[in-house]
C-alpha cells in the first residue's frame, strides 16, 4: 500500500510533468533533465522523513512546510500561506483592529524594524527603523513567518505584547512592553514654520485618502517661500496614493515610477496625470531617513530625479519590490516578488536606498532625544522648540534656493 505521502509526491510529478509537457509543447528543444532530478531529490528527502523520522509526519505539513521555505529563500516580501492564512491575509478587515503601529520585515530569517509609525504604541516606546526583534512574548521570532510574527503583534486593544528588541550600538537584547491600541494614523500632519513664511508638511503613510489631504495642505501653502515634506519614518503605503501625490507636485507628463520585471507584462509606467499645484518657482525640500521606504522612496525619487525637490536627511530604506498574491487550487496561496520599481533616471534602489543631496545624519541618542520630546510636547499640549538637525538643514535649503532665486 502506498503510503500517505507517496501519494502526495505522486500529484506533485503529475503536476510538474503536466507543466513540462505544455513547456515542451512552446519549446521543443528545451531539455528538463535537471528539472526532473530536482524534483527527484526533492521526493527521496521526503519518503526518507517520512520513514525514518522519530515521530509520525504529516504529508501537507511537511509539503506546507517545503514551499514556505523555498519562498522565504527568494527574498524577505515572498510568502507562502496556508489556506488559513491565505483567506485571513485576503479578507477585507471590518472595522478596525488592535496593533503597536510599526512597518516590520523578515531578512535572513531575522524580524526587522522597517518604521515606527507615529502616534503609535511603538512610536511612543521609542522603537527604532532597524531595530530586530528577537522575541514576541517569550517566543523566537527566527522561527515565524512574517504573516505569522505580523498575527502575534496585533491583538484585541488594551492587552499588552512583550518585544525582547536587539539594537546595534546596546550591549544586549533589552525588552519593551506595549498596550496594543486602535491604529488609527493620521496621515497628513501641517504647521507653519518660519513666521509662516514656510508651509510643513508631515506625511505618515500613504494611505487611501492621503492625497485627499495634502491636496488641500498644498492649496493652503501655495503661496509660501517654500514648502517641507517630511517622510521621516514613513514605511510606504499605498502606490496609488505615492503617485496622485508625486502629480500634484510635477508637470503633466513627468515620469514618475516604473515596475520591471522578467515578464514583460509587468512593466508599467506611471506619469503625471495633471498640472502641479503649487508654481515651479516654489522651492521645496524633502526630508528622509533609513526609516523612510517604499511609497515614501517612489515620492523621493520621483521628485529628485525631475530636479522638482532638494533631499534632506539621511539613506532610505531601499524597498523596491513589487508583489502579487497568487491563490492555488487547495485554498493556500502565494505572496510573489515578480518586478522591482525604478526612478525616473532608471535606478533600482532595492537594498540601497536614495542618498539625500545634503546628508545629515542623526546620532540614535539625537533621534531619541527628539522623540522623546516630541512626545512630551503632544502631551502635555505645548509647542516647544526641538533640536531637529534634519529639519533645521531643510529650512536652510528653502532659504538658500529662495535666496538664489532673487539673485537671478
Amino acid at each position: 500500500m502506498k503510503s500517505r505521502v507517496s501519494m502526495v509526491l505522486g500529484v506533485i510529478l503529475i503536476f510538474v510533468a503536466g507543466m513540462s509537457f505544455g513547456l515542451n509543447a512552446k519549446s521543443s528543444k528545451t531539455d528538463y533533465t535537471d528539472d526532473i532530478q530536482i524534483i527527484r531529490t526533492y521526493t527521496d528527502v521526503l519518503k526518507l522523513v517520512e520513514d525514518n523520522y522519530v515521530e509520525p509526519t504529516d504529508p501537507k505539513k511537511l509539503l506546507y512546510g517545503s514551499l514556505r521555505g523555498l519562498l522565504s529563500s527568494l527574498d524577505p516580501y515572498s510568502t507562502f500561506f496556508t489556506p488559513e492564512e491565505f483567506k485571513e491575509f485576503t479578507s477585507e478587515t471590518q472595522g478596525e483592529f488592535g496593533g503597536v503601529g510599526m512597518e516590520v520585515t523578515m531578512e535572513n530569517n531575522k524580524l526587522l524594524v522597517v518604521s515606527p509609525i507615529e502616534d503609535t504604541p511603538a512610536f511612543k516606546a521609542g522603537i527604532k527603523p532597524g531595530d530586530w526583534i528577537v522575541e514576541i512574548d517569550g517566543e523566537p521570532t527566527d522561527k515565524m513567518t512574517l504573516f505569522q510574527a505580523v498575527k502575534k503583534l496585533r491583538g484585541k486593544p488594551g492587552t499588552k505584547v512583550t518585544l525582547t528588541i536587539f539594537r546595534k550600538g546596546v550591549d544586549k537584547p533589552f525588552k519593551v512592553e506595549l498596550i496594543r491600541d486602535l491604529i488609527k494614523v493620521k496621515s497628513v500632519k501641517t504647521k507653519e514654520l518660519e513666521n509662516g513664511k514656510i508651509g510643513y508638511i508631515r506625511l505618515t503613510q500613504f494611505q487611501e485618502n492621503s492625497a485627499q489631504e495634502f491636496e488641500k495642505a498644498l492649496l493652503a501653502f501655495r503661496n509660501k517661500e517654500g514648502i517641507i515634506i517630511d517622510l521621516r519614518n514613513n514605511p510606504g503605503g499605498l502606490l496609488t496614493s505615492a503617485v496622485s501625490i508625486a502629480s500634484m507636485l510635477l508637470p503633466k507628463g513627468k515620469l514618475i515610477v516604473y515596475t520591471q520585471g522578467r515578464d514583460p507584462k509587468n512593466k508599467e509606467e506611471f506619469y503625471s496625470q495633471s498640472d502641479p499645484i503649487v508654481d515651479k518657482k516654489v522651492p521645496i525640500a524633502v526630508i528622509v531617513n533609513k526609516g523612510s521606504a517604499s511609497a515614501s522612496e517612489i515620492l523621493t525619487g520621483a521628485l529628485k530625479d525631475n530636479n522638482r525637490a532638494i533631499i534632506v536627511g539621511d539613506t532610505t530604506f531601499g524597498k523596491a519590490s513589487v508583489q502579487t498574491l497568487i491563490p492555488l487550487p487547495d485554498g493556500s496561496g502565494i505572496k510573489l516578488t515578480i518586478a522591482h520599481y525604478y526612478t525616473p533616471s532608471g535606478n533600482l534602489i532595492m537594498n540601497k536606498g536614495i542618498t539625500p543631496d545634503i546628508i545629515v545624519k542623526v546620532s540614535e541618542d539625537e533621534e531619541i532625544e527628539r522623540a522623546k520630546a516630541e512626545r512630551e510636547a503632544k502631551l502635555n499640549g505645548k509647542d516647544i522648540q526641538i533640536k531637529d538637525p534634519q529639519l533645521d538643514a531643510a529650512i536652510n535649503a528653502i532659504k538658500i534656493l529662495n535666496f538664489a532665486k532673487k539673485m537671478n
